[in-house]
């Protein structure tokens, strides 16, 4: 990636697809945002830049780099695809530009340390990477080949009427005014978003489904 392209990124800011890292000292904190890209649309991690976008530089960037590297190989599963360079700037000022590759198996999770069993899997939000819900967890493992025609039953045509007059519902309204228990009301509302008849807009309490136009 050309300097330029590098710069306008930075000073754009945070968003969707860019997040900045003073330093990479904490890996097993910035391995959330990679895989959150990697769960996401993919996205660029900038280490020596910090969050008000001046770029700081890395005093020791091969370290860096070594300690990140080896955080994202051992920590994430399934292994994330990324490309990483240093760069420099005409001040002396050097950078690691990670390239995140969006993952072709999702669910990603991020692991505390190589020997733990479970890990947690994170997606982006607007300038944040955010822990993913079950509902999303298991949308991400299925859409890829769902073939499923959508499920048409009383419960559903009580939902298309509700979202007539409200723009979106979360689980929880979904079993209040259904009835269903909490693992139908999931499973139907999940079905419906692997299905297209619904879109899912994670978010940090409940996500949101939202009818697809």
């Amino acid at each position: 990636m050309e300097l330029k392209h590098i710069r306008r990124l930075v000073s754009e800011g945070e968003n969707g697809s860019v997040e900045f890292k003073k330093k990479a000292n904490h890996p097993d904190k910035i391995i959330r945002e990679v895989v959150a890209f990697a769960n996401s649309k993919g996205g660029h991690l900038f280490i020596g830049v910090s969050d008000d976008r001046k770029i700081a530089g890395l005093k020791y960037p091969e370290e860096e780099e070594f300690v990140l590297t080896r955080a994202i190989r051992e920590l994430c599963r399934p292994n994330v695809s990324f490309e990483v360079e240093t760069r420099e700037f005409n001040d002396g000022k050097k950078i690691l530009h990670y390239q995140i590759s969006e993952g072709e198996e999702k669910p990603y999770f991020a692991f505390l340390n190589k020997q733990h069993r479970y890990g947690k899997a994170y997606i982006r939000l607007n300038d944040r990477s955010i822990q993913a819900s079950k509902e999303m967890r298991r949308f991400l493992k299925e859409r890829k080949n769902y073939e499923k025609p959508i499920p048409y039953e009383e419960s559903t045509r009580h939902l298309f009427k509700f979202l007539e007059k409200n723009t979106h519902i979360t689980l929880s309204q979904y079993c209040e005014f259904s009835g269903l228990n909490k693992k139908l009301a999931s499973n139907k509302l999940v079905s419906l978003a692997l299905s297209g008849a619904l879109k899912i807009e994670p978010r940090e309490g409940e996500d949101l489904f939202i009818p697809v136009q």
